[in-house]
């Protein structure tokens, strides 16, 4: 059985058993906690939590989902693997144990044709938790299953909690038996490589309170409502279902081994080295297609450097099975063909993720080429000071600014005779990961307790939102945090979180920044609000000072924003819409938005595309804009169902969450969006866009800035001042300037290549002196000293060997000369095959030279470069270089 049929009789047997059908959420997990969804359970975290109602009493879905601390151990065992779905039924507050433990039995063991998955179920073995008599007694009494078949393991094994104080409960485990091909029997308390878990049945019935691990905390109570979430892994099925050995060989992944087969000529299971790059390879890439699929692009941060490394393990991989040219293109359509099956998108959008991941490969092959060079000078100055360990801030730079996998710089550092310190390593990474995710949360959350909000929220419901029809207005303070924790009152000077029953502020989000302005009470006191955002869904946070006054909760209070900031943030917004749809109808709809920021009079955004915009397409992009402003096209609202927008051609931000009803915003015949954004009302409001430029942000992503309103004739008018002093400058119209300019610029050119020139000449003359000024050092010759600073590089180099070809007959010859330029130390040394015959070699000469001036180098045998910081140095480095000479000798 295909996984696409897998998938589609598991949503059609629980649609028909009364769940709604959810459709999978974005891998884009919609929490700070979270880079991505990671279980099948984490779209439905809010309900579990309170946090929101959910839309139905029963839900079922198949999950994308993405799991990346165990990387380096992909493809090394069949069992590891970032990309997996997760096949779930949900139940909040309906059905519990009976329900959920009948429908699991009767899906897995009815007949294929009647619809089921058709499992023996005498090779089902069950797991309860250890005092869970209910679930047991339902297992043997109500399903049938022999007492002997059912095992009872503890807390660590068969207890579920989300690893925070909430929802939590004991899970049963369906197991199925593999034969004793895969090991000795006993059920999968024994051994759990034969009894291979396929669905776990958790029963949240409790409350947890604060603890550490899997095991230690408390049990609290039990939960008002119980609930039911349950996931079966589908790769796991499948592979059982297609009578494969492991998740990789079924239908797919095998596609994607087949065909690195097809382009590297290696068979799966011909070696285990090659097996494993085999596995890294298709696992890397089918997740890295479901990743750019939902809008996530290679990057050094976040869940975009998650993309760019294993799309480089991936490449890497294939290089070491011994291709040699590009190979993403192949691999990709493999996957798309493959999972568009289940994820019509895929296919929908296939040349957007082509050319995301074309670029990425591109981007990585120029990067091993330059970081190979800078990692040979790092293992140079290693072993020149005399170590063996390539430190963890080389291997995090080569990793950070060149995309180096740490596992390319461990084996090019072997192949030197060097190890890596990979603890410091990882221990940057770690710090960064950090620093990301704190960002993230605090940006959201002000390091306030998430249960602070989630209290307001319970008690209050979600905030009102009135800012699309107004901008201020009466409410109530239903929540106060001072210091993050919550408070009934805070006084002026205090720094506070506020909650009102209804808002006219808008909550940063979707690109827009929130609004600013002012709440004032009744009793005269007042708050400055700076910022606003929603750390619980629906629940806005007004984050400011109290000026003046005392604040208490329940006080009735008038909220007004900064209207004018308001008005300057919706004309960015609009602009940003006419932007999207400019770039969409020159680029193709490859150019998909990537990300937004909209700002008082000025916006970026991003936009994929593997190359960048030439300026005459921006130009056209910028004057077809303002042309659509002085259309005067009004823009309108309106709320439809998501499948309404679709249908109407409405545009959607990859990695977006949307609900089952959207709001669509229209800018006449030009834009259609799904958007919740302010807007202006029509197009002739927004006066001026003056796109600035674009430049790239990451592999196959760019980035527009530009200017709206009064901030676009504010800088038109500071570049026709410019314009004017240049005229005044070279004395010519507007339209000769650059003529003029590049002139002149030409000139000068000229005149500093003459200078150099000259220079050169001037310093080659020196050849002959300093070849017949030449030592004897043990019948050796050698040439050592300065020339003048300022002498370049490749100068340098021509004159040493100048100075080498100088030197008669078979007679061993050394020259070694030192300048200084831009204020650094500079050497070139060279040999002749004399010379090197008696071990003197140009390498082993300007490491010695380069040490002693504070810096490294390196090089051939015959010649080398090196370079220091400490000019003052240079008579030391001469004579480190005579007595290495003398001593070798």
């Amino acid at each position: 059985m295909e996984s696409a049929e897998i998938r589609r009789r598991w949503l059609s047997f629980f649609e028909e058993r009364g769940h709604a059908v959810v459709p999978s959420a974005s891998l884009i997990a919609d929490d700070p906690t979270l880079l991505l969804v990671n279980a099948g359970m984490v779209p439905f975290k809010p309900y579990f939590l309170g946090e929101t109602k959910p839309p139905a009493p029963r839900a079922t879905s198949v999950q994308k989902c993405v799991r990346t601390p165990d990387i380096e151990e992909v493809g090394k065992t069949t069992r590891h693997g970032t990309f997996f779905q997760m096949c779930g039924n949900f139940s909040f507050g309906d059905y519990f144990k009976e329900g959920a433990i009948k429908y699991a039995w009767e899906l897995l063991t009815s007949s294929v044709a009647d619809g089921g998955y058709g499992l023996e179920p005498e090779k089902l073995w069950i797991t309860v938790y250890l005092d869970d008599d209910e679930a047991e007694t339902i297992w043997r009494e109500k399903i049938g299953v022999p007492a002997e078949r059912i095992q009872r393991l503890g807390k660590k094994d068969n207890f579920w909690s989300m690893g925070v104080p909430g929802p939590c409960g004991p899970c049963s485990e369906i197991n199925y038996d593999r034969g004793p091909d895969f090991g000795v029997e006993g059920g999968p308390a024994v051994n759990d490589e034969r009894y291979v878990e396929i669905w776990n049945l958790v029963f949240m019935q409790y409350e947890r309170g604060a603890g550490d691990g899997k095991e230690d905390f408390p049990i609290l109570g039990d939960l008002p409502s119980k609930n039911i979430d349950t996931g079966l892994g589908l790769e796991r099925l499948a592979m059982i279902l297609q009578g494969v050995q492991n998740m990789y060989e079924t239908d797919t992944l095998r596609v994607v081994m087949d065909k690195a087969t097809e382009l590297t000529g290696v068979q799966y299971g011909a070696a285990q080295g090659t097996d494993v790059s085999m596995r890294v390879v298709a696992d890397h890439i089918r997740t890295s297609v479901m990743l750019i699929g939902d809008g996530v692009t290679p990057g050094n941060e976040g869940r975009g450097y998650v993309l760019r490394r294993i799309m480089r393990r991936a490449i890497r991989n294939m290089r070491l099975m011994g291709a040699t040219g590009p190979v993403v293109q192949d691999l990709v359509d493999v996957v798309i063909n493959t999972m568009g099956q289940q994820y019509p998108e895929l296919v929908t959008d296939r040349k957007r993720i082509e050319t995301v991941a074309l670029a990425e490969e591109a981007a990585f092959l120029k990067a091993v080429k330059g970081g190979t060079n800078i990692l040979d000078t790092a293992v140079t100055e290693t072993k020149a000071a005399g170590g063996t360990v390539l430190s963890g801030d080389k291997a995090f730079l080569l990793h950070d600014t060149w995309g180096f996998p740490i596992d390319l710089t461990l084996e090019m550092a072997a192949e030197q005779g060097l190890s890596v310190d990979e603890h410091g390593f990882r221990r940057l990474m770690q710090e960064q990961r950090d620093r990301a995710k704190a960002d993230a949360k605090a940006k959201k959350t002000g390091h306030a307790d998430m249960s602070a909000y989630r209290e307001i929220a319970d008690g209050a419901g979600a905030t009102e939102f009135t800012g699309y029809a107004t901008t201020q207005g009466e409410s109530t303070i239903v929540g106060l945090l001072v210091n993050g924790v919550s408070a009934p009152a805070a006084s002026e000077g205090d720094e506070v979180e506020v909650v009102l029953d209804r808002t006219p502020f808008y909550a940063e989000g979707g690109g827009q920044l929130a609004d600013q302005g002012r709440i004032k009470l009744d009793s005269g006191a007042v708050i400055v609000v700076r910022d606003v955002q929603q750390p619980v869904p629906g629940v806005s946070v007004h984050k400011g000072s109290v000026q003046v006054g005392e604040v208490t909760v329940g006080a009735s209070a008038y909220a007004a924003i900064d209207i004018n900031r308001r008005r300057a943030i919706a004309r960015a917004h609009s602009a940003t819409h006419l932007t999207h749809q400019a770039l969409r109808d020159a680029l193709g709809p490859t150019a998909a938005q990537a990300g937004s920021e909209n700002s008082p009079g000025r916006f970026r955004f991003d936009f994929g595309s593997p190359n960048a915009v030439p300026g005459t397409v921006l130009t056209d992009v910028e004057q077809k804009i303002n042309d659509v402003l002085s259309r005067e096209l009004d823009v309108t609202a309106e709320i439809m169902s998501i499948d309404e927008a679709k249908k109407q051609g409405a545009i959607a931000e990859f990695g977006e969450k949307y609900g089952e009803r959207v709001r669509v915003v229209t800018i006449g015949d030009f834009s259609k969006e799904l958007c919740g954004g302010t807007h202006v009302g029509n197009t002739a409001q927004l006066g001026l866009v003056k796109l600035l430029g674009e430049s790239s942000i990451g592999s196959g992503v760019r980035r527009v800035e530009a200017l709206v309103g009064v901030d676009a004739y504010n800088f038109l008018a500071k570049e026709h001042t410019v314009v004017a002093q240049l005229q005044e400058l070279v004395k010519g119209r507007p339209e000769e300037l650059p003529e003029k300019i590049a002139s002149m610029l030409g000139k000068l050119k000229d005149a500093e290549k003459e200078i150099e020139k000259f220079r050169a000449e001037k310093v080659l003359q020196a050849a002959a002196g300093l070849a017949a000024g030449a030592q004897d050092i043990r019948g050796v010759a050698l040439v050592v000293g300065t020339v003048p600073d300022g002498t370049g590089a490749d100068d340098l180099r021509k004159l040493v060997l100048d100075v080498r070809g100088r030197i008669q007959g078979d007679r061993p010859a050394v020259v070694a000369l030192f300048t200084t330029a831009n204020d650094r130390p500079l050497t070139v040394i060279a040999t002749n095959e004399a010379a090197r015959e008696r071990g003197l070699k140009a390498g082993d000469l300007v490491r010695t030279a380069a040490k002693t001036l504070g810096g490294g180098g390196g090089g051939k045998p015959d010649v080398a470069q090196g370079g220091g910081q400490n000019p003052a140095a240079i008579p030391d480095a001469i004579a480190a270089v005579e007595r290495l000479v003398v001593e070798t000798v």
